[in-house]
């Protein structure tokens, strides 16, 4: 996904070296649950809130780059946001992220 990164401020959230490829782990920004994912060295990150009924989907299962809420099965791309597959019908908010000296960094709209 291309993000204008002009209009994101990056947080330091996590080293990159603790997150292994195939992990994830949850944070929260402000009042935002967020879900990084590893996938094969590639770091993605997601609002932890299914669109369908609010549910966290870090708790789902990963495959590729789609998520399953583990509630009633909606389905995500990891990498946009953009729900697969009912009931979810909404996108869940996608990430920017990037690297700098080994820290895991989330770009979050500036307002």
């Amino acid at each position: 996904m291309d993000f204008d990164l002009e209009r994101y401020t990056f947080l330091q959230v996590y080293p990159y070296d603790e997150l292994s490829a195939g992990d994830r782990i949850i944070v929260d920004i402000g009042d935002e649950p967020i879900v990084i994912f590893n996938v094969g060295g590639d770091i993605f990150a997601i609002g932890d809130r299914c669109t369908h009924d609010d549910g966290p989907l870090g708790d789902g299962d990963l495959e590729d780059h789609v998520i399953t809420c583990p509630r009633h099965g909606a389905k995500f791309d990891i990498i946009t946001g953009k729900a697969l597959a009912l009931p979810a019908v909404l996108p869940t908010t996608a990430y920017p992220t990037r690297i700098i000296n080994g820290q895991i960094e989330i770009g979050i709209l500036k307002k």
